[in-house]
């Protein structure tokens, strides 16, 4: 069973009746769903997963307002909900403050840094894409609280496009950097290591440079992939050169140098070719080639905001 099914169950068994009870009135004001840090929130759970973390339970959002008079009580009943439901445990649960009953704020300050998300578009380019991505991802079983609706529905419309151009260039700048140019090098100096680290950032770029041109926000780095895969846009097509990219560095000194380089070169190439025909589809790059760093600096004249535009393409990114 997944996460999200389970938690809807244990909802519907206990949840509108432990609401009710505390004031019928209320449960026409609150949201009640499964969101925020964990696999099972995205579905992307399976049976590796249920190890940890992975119990009956929900999330109950609520007004400040309505967390102030009825939070206490509501907490209280909610830890009183019976522990095993379908087969599985609450005993399982190690981060307990991602479930049970709290603010709509409180919520999203946690992943933004802000009770309404980020309001400036510094704010959305520094707030981390897995952060955002965990403030909207889930399932809502019920939603009557206008606070909480409102902020996911922003969320949910994604970066600002001057945000999301910069987050592209950034992108396209560390493929180029780290894949068409110093992977190649690095494969050529037989260096096994520092190839695995080019390699690695050539990926995790790529990964969030799909997410960004579906307008879906990159998770957590290890479901980074597992996403990128069902993504409409250049998911299907990304994916097998990046699987196949992945297994080079490891054949460092089994094969030849110049082999390897060949193999490297062909598949970053297809995935840059990929990525640059989908700048051009969506109006954010006319450039022809396919060397990624010839884009970025397009990308980055389409930028409104004139703080932003000015700020170095890397911002958001670590050394």
């Amino acid at each position: 069973m997944k996460g999200l099914e389970l938690s809807q169950r244990y909802y519907e068994a206990y949840g509108r009746e432990m609401i009710e009870r505390i004031d019928p009135a209320l449960f026409a004001r609150v949201s009640v769903g499964l969101c925020g840090e964990g696999s099972q929130c995205f579905g992307f759970d399976d049976q590796i997963s249920q190890d940890h973390d992975f119990a009956p339970g929900f999330c109950v959002w609520l007004s400040e307002e309505d967390f102030s008079r009825y939070g206490r009580a509501l907490r209280d009943a909610y830890d009183g909900l019976p522990n095993d439901f379908c087969g599985f445990s609450r005993k399982n649960v190690i981060a307990g403050e991602r479930l049970g009953v709290m603010t709509s704020g409180g919520f999203y300050k946690r992943f933004t840094g802000n009770p309404e998300g980020p309001q400036s578009n510094l704010d959305w380019l520094m707030t981390p894409e897995a952060h955002l991505a965990s403030a909207t991802n889930g399932q809502l079983f019920h939603d009557q609280n206008p606070a909480f609706s409102r902020t996911r529905e922003r969320l949910l419309a994604f970066y600002p496009e001057d945000v999301r151009r910069k987050k592209l260039a950034a992108r396209a700048a560390i493929m180029a950097q780290a894949g068409q140019y110093n992977l190649l090098r690095l494969i050529k100096r037989e260096d096994k290591v520092a190839a695995s680290l080019a390699l690695a950032r050539f990926t995790e770029a790529s990964i969030s440079m799909a997410h960004l041109l579906n307008r879906r926000y990159t998770p957590f780095y290890k479901w980074g992939f597992y996403s990128m895969r069902t993504l409409p846009k250049l998911g299907g097509e990304i994916g097998p050169l990046l699987s196949a990219l992945v297994q080079i560095p490891a054949l460092i000194g089994e094969k030849t140098a110049g082999a390897l380089h060949e193999e490297a070169f062909q598949l970053t190439e297809e995935i840059c070719i990929y990525a640059a025909e989908e700048l051009r589809a969506q109006a954010l790059s006319q450039t022809r080639n396919s060397f990624l760093q010839s884009h970025a600096g397009e990308i980055m004249e389409g930028i409104r905001d004139p703080k932003l535009r000015a700020m170095h393409p890397m911002t958001d990114c670590r050394n």
